[in-house]
């Protein structure tokens, strides 16, 4: 079953461990230690994340590393940057109205 992108990132623990999978590849009980969750609930956000394609789990020896697949981050920057430009706007015309006042209050 393919999940929605968006679904991975929608909940603060799945977020934590796309942060801790970046910086390295680890097992789910090296990720537990993270949480205050079980084991077995880093292992369901891990088949979420593994779902979405952001996490690929790589064997070695017993143990099952877990590593981000950063490519897959694009698609949410790629749906981010439509806003980007709105928000730019936004800051800069806020901006000019911060110089207004300031020059009317001098």
């Amino acid at each position: 079953m393919r999940r929605d992108i968006f679904q991975a990132i929608a909940d603060p623990t799945r977020r934590g461990i796309i942060a801790l999978i970046a910086l390295q590849a680890m097992t789910p009980n090296a990720l537990a230690e993270n949480f205050q969750i079980t084991r077995q609930a880093v292992s369901k956000h891990l088949r979420i994340l593994t779902e979405c394609e952001l996490a690929t789990p790589e064997v070695k020896g017993r143990e099952i590393y877990y590593r981000l697949e950063i490519d897959k981050m694009k698609e949410i920057d790629e749906w981010l940057a439509q806003f980007r430009g709105l928000w730019e706007n936004r800051f800069e015309q806020l901006d000019e109205l911060l110089a207004a006042i300031q020059k009317q209050e001098q």
